[in-house]
């Protein structure tokens, strides 16, 4: 794993790669709310990296503006949107010609698929933790590329119904639901890593 430091419009984003030799893909994975003590470091972010280095993806992580050494401040959605656009545009140019996803929990889960939803390079989303009490998660109904959803059934903050609503909405999903977990996924570690392997493998393999 190296660190890396991306150039950006304010300043830079700091990073940490996962390469692989020959990847068969690159990844992107936004961290939750910066105001909340989001980081990349967040266990549930790291977990889902892992997840795709399991699946032979190179993956980045990084910080939004204004959290640990990355410049800049909170912008409220829209300057983290565009965060992860220069990080994709970065992981792009460090692996090249392999297909891209973009992956997110609770508020980074939100910036991935409003990232999707704007980039057509994005072959592949992962949500994780849909904050549908918090957030306006509508950017997801209008993406065609397949997408994984893993939700907690004990979430505090969504339903599971409206969840299933959702993604009942997004042309090519699947939602994988973790029983008995919060939305911090609380002592659930193990089971979140067992269901994120498998909406990972399912991701990628699907067409």
């Amino acid at each position: 794993m190296a660190q890396v430091d991306i150039p950006a419009p304010h300043g830079h984003l700091e990073g940490l790669l996962w390469m692989q030799e020959s990847p068969r893909g690159a990844a992107l994975v936004c961290h939750p709310h910066p105001l909340a003590g989001g980081n990349l470091h967040n266990t549930v972010t790291y977990r889902v990296a892992a997840a795709f280095r399991t699946e032979g993806y190179s993956v980045l992580r990084f910080n939004f503006r204004g959290v640990g050494t990355s410049t800049g401040a909170y912008d409220s959605g829209p300057g983290e949107l565009e965060d992860a656009r220069t990080a994709l545009d970065w992981l792009e140019h460090q692996v090249p010609d392999v297909p891209l996803a973009v992956a997110g929990f609770s508020f980074g889960a939100r910036t991935a698929l409003e990232l999707a939803a704007v980039e057509p390079r994005v072959a592949r989303v992962l949500a994780v933790g849909m904050a549908t009490r918090l957030f306006d998660l509508s950017a997801a109904e209008s993406l065609h590329q397949p997408v994984a959803v893993i939700q907690s059934l004990k979430d505090e903050f969504a339903s599971i119904e409206d969840v299933r609503a959702l993604v009942s909405r997004i042309p090519h999903a699947r939602l994988f639901e973790l029983a008995d977990a919060d939305h911090l996924i609380t002592g659930k570690q193990r089971e979140f890593d067992a269901i994120c392997a498998r909406a990972v493998h399912w991701l990628l393999e699907t067409s």
